[in-house]
């Protein structure tokens, strides 16, 4: 049986190796300790899957911001997330997305974005963002920026750039080209590169990861 649950600090350790073992390398474990000192960390959303008195899984939610031209909305992405390699294609992925999606709708979230797989991330209801006129600041292809509206309505009247917490090292230079910052400079939109090198934009049967449905 797997249990989700929120993360606790006696966690920590394995949520490292969760994140070092599913994309073998470290800046993602990296990105979850910046993220959890951030002003951007929302405590009850980084979440465990607990299989057996084994921690397997391991998904982060922060806060994010859609800005208009004259107004901000408030927002969270969702990244990173990862599976020890033994227990993907169990179906672990999904219920720690499942189980975010409902804290996050519980905690009076109302939108959602994503940079992943549309197959995947599809089946919990994400769309392209391009849809509802929102942007992302760093290049990526239109089918893989993807938003969820958590009620009915929320992206009514919204469109804009995402801001993402500086700890992804993405911002934007109104230019439709980026530049880094936090640790995961130096080098322009390095957490895209992860998120390309991780197999998360790689095409279905291709990935490294997520493969866990």
């Amino acid at each position: 049986m797997v249990i989700v649950r929120s993360e606790k600090e006696g966690d920590f350790a394995a949520i490292r190796d969760i994140n070092l073992r599913a994309f073998e390398q470290e800046d993602e474990a990296a990105l979850v300790e910046a993220l959890r000192e951030s002003s951007f960390f929302v405590p009850e959303l980084p979440l465990v899957a607990i299989v057996d008195d084994e921690t397997a899984g391991h998904i982060m939610f922060t806060r994010s911001r859609i800005q208009t031209s004259h107004e901000k909305f408030p927002a969270l992405t969702l990244a990173p997330m990862a599976v020890l390699p033994e227990y993907q294609n169990q179906g672990i992925g999904s219920k720690l997305v499942d189980e975010g999606l409902n804290e996050s709708r519980r905690l009076g979230y109302r939108i959602v974005t994503v940079v992943g797989h549309p197959e995947y991330y599809s089946r919990f209801g994400f769309i392209p963002a391009g849809a509802a006129v929102l942007q992302c600041p760093f290049p990526v292809p239109d089918e893989a920026f993807m938003v969820l509206e958590l009620t009915a309505g929320a992206l009514n009247g919204v469109s804009g750039m995402v801001v993402y917490p500086p700890e992804f090292g993405a911002t934007d230079t109104g230019s439709g080209a980026g530049s880094s910052s936090g640790p995961f400079s130096p080098g322009s939109w390095r957490y895209w590169r992860i998120l390309r090198r991780s197999g998360w934009l790689l095409p279905p049967g291709l990935h490294l990861y997520p493969p866990s449905s």
